[in-house]
């Protein structure tokens, strides 16, 4: 399996931040998705035609890790908790 760093780097990766749109608009990951973790099984079907890794994040990693189940639940597999927007934002600095 790839690290989270190494999936944030990856192009065929689609990042999905489920935070709220306000949080999402104060500060994201660079072309990350805004869906919030109760609209994520709404979204689950268009998600699962995408044909990409996915990795989520939130404020803490709780939310995302909600919306990972969710999504495992729905017949996603390669789904990513990728926890707290602030380490992702980490992991992209990182070389």
């Amino acid at each position: 399996m790839k690290t989270i760093k190494e999936l944030l780097r990856d192009p065929e990766t689609k990042i999905i931040d489920v935070r709220s749109p306000m949080e999402f608009a104060s500060e994201h990951v660079p072309g990350a998705e805004n869906i919030p973790v109760e609209q994520i099984s709404a979204h689950a079907a268009e998600i699962k035609k995408l044909n990409k890794k996915i990795v989520l994040y939130c404020r803490s990693g709780a939310r995302s890790g909600m919306a990972t189940s969710i999504l495992k639940q729905e017949g996603l597999e390669n789904v990513y908790n990728g926890g707290s927007v602030y380490d992702l934002l980490f992991e992209l600095q990182i070389k």
